[in-house]
């Protein structure tokens, strides 16, 4: 029997799936976690250590090989996908400058802004494919943060990486900052790179942005390529640590949520809304699409080497529903008891999922959540109710601009965690949305980077294949007709309110309360 290993990293811990390839069952699956560095002064800061990142691996690799009951040298390929844009500063020996700048570290929107301002200024081609915003999340802003705020490190500054990148480059025993491998999907969704303006924006814009990055991009300047082609090959050192045999192929990384998408089955025209703490909308794209305002980005070759991977996200989505279970004093899992008996608007409640920020489509992390239409009878179970409510209209925001760039979704799948234990939610997706929702049986967590890493290892000979043995089968929902006319009308009220508070636009605020009462009456 063959064996391919897959770690998926992601914010509070790392899991490493093991599956055998020719039946395509996974014989284990372990997680280990690590600690998030936040800071209660300033809540926009989320630092990860390097080291956490990489003792956990050991943990959950060595756990994962004794929970199979096999010779870990017996799998032939390892492969992992990270959260992203998670970066890291490092010297000429790539050794840690700093922690990790985590997806949810919020401290670059000034620096993010500055860079936004003068690409539009500018006309820069590449902001238009990161939906004409650049964000507080990614690569250059980050980067930039540090600069400014470690003056003491700046010359010995060797490089910055993204995670998923430096984890290929550790496990590789690359030493040399030229030397990196670094993922398109990475490089393509944070930090402007493409072939089609010759790589990353010019050094002359960066420059005039802030004197601090002159000559950044030549200590950026390393391969790009993508899995399934490979990156490397496990050192001995790694191979010792991990119990894995040295020499087995390692894959160009990525992001969770891409190979998520193709441990959830989606293939080209699809649309994968990961769902976790999270939610990262992927969309598997034909080549020819056109960018949009308000997309994160559109990257060839970030998911399948044929497609356009399109990014869009939520910034907080288990996060939301643990904090309003949190704050009642309770857990979601009582919370939900009976909110499958509620109809579409019953609570009178319209929820904006904005208390972790707006990442798609307005681009603006300095928005709140807001809860409208409050009585003197409603419960917390009443807005988590709501709050899938919103985030599903949210979705559909995002969906019907995501097919804007001329993508025809032809199957929208739920993949991620909170799917395969909350089939309330996949209905109200599917009623909101008015089209079936799949959901992987099982859980694709680490399956993407199991299909990756067999590819690599020459078992399957495209990721296809390898998605027909390896990635689990789907339930469907289907919309009712009756809740999605509801839903319908509920989703108007959401759009308007989302669009006036987030972006401006008027709207008859004076309307809503007495709309959303009729809601809660049964009278909409």
């Amino acid at each position: 029997m063959t064996y391919v290993a897959g770690a998926d990293f992601g914010t509070l811990s790392v899991r490493v799936t093991i599956m055998e390839t020719e039946s395509g069952k996974a014989v284990a699956s372990v997680a280990a976690g690590y600690p998030l560095h936040r800071d209660p002064a300033d809540p926009l800061i989320a630092r990860q250590s390097h080291a956490d990142h990489m003792e956990a691996l050991t943990r959950a690799m060595r756990g994962a090989i004794s929970e199979a009951g096999i010779d870990g040298h017996a799998i032939a390929a390892f492969a992992a996908d990270t959260t992203g844009s998670s970066v890291i500063v490092v010297d000429d020996r790539l050794e840690p400058l700093c922690d990790y700048y985590l997806w949810a570290d919020h401290s670059a929107h000034h620096e993010a802004d500055e860079i936004t301002t003068l690409a539009r200024a500018e006309g820069l081609e590449a902001l238009d494919w990161c939906g004409g915003t650049y964000s507080h999340e990614w690569g250059y802003a980050k980067l930039l943060h540090f600069l400014r705020h470690n003056p003491d490190k700046r010359d010995r500054v060797g490089t910055a990486l993204e995670h998923c990148d430096m984890l290929a480059a550790t496990l590789s025993g690359v030493r040399d900052p030229a030397q990196v491998c670094r993922s398109v999907c990475a490089m393509g969704h944070k930090w402007m790179w493409s072939p089609k303006w010759g790589g990353y924006p010019s050094q002359a814009f960066l420059s005039r942005v802030d004197p601090l990055l002159d000559g950044i991009n030549a200590k950026l300047d390393s391969p790009v390529g993508a899995a399934p082609e490979v990156a490397g090959h496990l050192c001995p050192e790694w191979a010792e640590r991990l119990g894995l045999k040295p020499g087995i192929p390692i894959p160009f990384g990525a992001f969770d949520a891409h190979w998520d998408a193709l441990g959830s089955g989606g293939r080209s025209g699809d649309v994968v809304n990961v769902v976790g703490t999270s939610t990262c909308f992927i969309a598997i794209a034909p080549v020819d699409i056109h960018p949009v305002p308000g997309i994160c980005g559109a990257v060839p070759g970030s998911v399948t080497p044929d497609t356009t991977g399109i990014e869009a996200g939520q910034s907080a989505t288990g996060d939301l529903f643990e904090a309003i279970a949190r704050r009642a004093g309770s857990d979601v899992a009582t919370l939900m008891q009976g909110l499958d008996s509620y109809r579409p608007g019953q609570t009178g409640l319209l929820r904006l999922t904005w208390d972790n920020g707006d990442r798609t489509v307005l681009v603006r992390p300095d928005l709140g959540g807001m809860t409208l239409g409050w009585d003197l009878g409603h419960t917390a179970a009443d807005e988590l109710h709501a709050a899938i409510e919103g985030m599903a209209m949210h979705t559909r925001i995002i969906h019907e601009r995501i097919a804007e760039t001329g993508m025809s979704i032809a199957h929208v799948i739920n993949g991620g965690g909170i799917p395969q234990k909350n089939d309330v939610l996949n209905q109200v997706y599917a009623d909101v949305l008015g089209t079936p929702v799949l959901v992987p049986e099982s859980s694709p967590t680490g399956v993407g980077s199991c299909i990756m890493a067999s590819v690599a290892a020459g078992i399957f000979d495209d990721i296809a294949s390898a998605q027909e043995r390896l990635a689990p089968p789907a339930r469907r929902f289907d919309p009712d007709p009756a809740r999605h006319a509801v839903y319908d009308d509920l989703f108007e009220l959401f759009r308007s309110v989302y669009m006036g508070f987030g972006a401006g636009e008027p709207f008859d605020a004076g309307a809503v309360l007495p709309r959303l009462r009729g809601f809660r009456l049964g009278q909409a």
